[in-house]
């Protein structure tokens, strides 16, 4: 049997039947990133909630996280009353967002086929001196592999921008508190 490909975006005027004995068509799709192969491009469902994190009180402000069956613990600094057993809520919320764009930043040089060696990311931030309590800044800083090419700078750039954190920081997804009685930390 024959197959012919044809590539989807160019239009052709529908058929009404296939004759027998004529080739059948295999839809090809093309990437729907110029800068993702198709390969790795994943396909997402809007609206739907991917994933569940639990996070349930330990002692004192420690509280336990479990993401995907990885634990983690948040406290507050032992000057605010806290054990200082890992970061406070507010530095893991902004570490979030500098590990997504070393990820991105990572899958970039990758992809390009460019060492990865020295690329790091730091994050400076800081609280809004204003009422409600919220980061009101943050600067990220990143440090380039050595012998990064410099016509690749600006789409490095504009990758490391668009990632997820940095876009839900940008357009605000909608959040809803719910209330449930009883006890469900088991």
């Amino acid at each position: 049997m024959r197959v012919r490909t044809i590539h989807r975006g160019r239009r052709r005027r529908p058929r009404a039947r296939r004759p027998v004995g004529s080739p059948r068509l295999r839809v090809v799709r093309p990437s729907r990133s110029r800068l993702r192969p198709p390969n790795l491009v994943r396909r997402r469902t809007l609206g739907v909630p991917m994933s569940t994190i639990r996070v349930r009180h330990d002692e004192g402000d420690r509280y336990l996280i479990r993401i995907r069956g990885h634990e983690l613990a948040v406290d507050q600094p032992v000057s605010d009353g806290g054990g200082d057993t890992g970061p406070t809520p507010t530095e893991l919320f902004v570490a979030g967002l500098a590990s997504c764009v070393a990820h991105y930043a990572g899958r970039f040089l990758r992809r390009h086929r460019l060492s990865e060696r020295g690329l790091a990311v730091d994050c400076s931030w800081g609280f809004a001196p204003d009422r409600p309590a919220r980061v009101g800044e943050i600067t990220l800083r990143v440090h380039l592999p050595e012998a990064f090419p410099e016509e690749r700078r600006a789409a490095f750039r504009a990758l490391i921008e668009r990632c997820t954190v940095h876009n839900s920081i940008e357009q605000a997804p909608e959040i809803r508190f719910v209330l449930e009685a009883g006890d469900r930390a088991a």
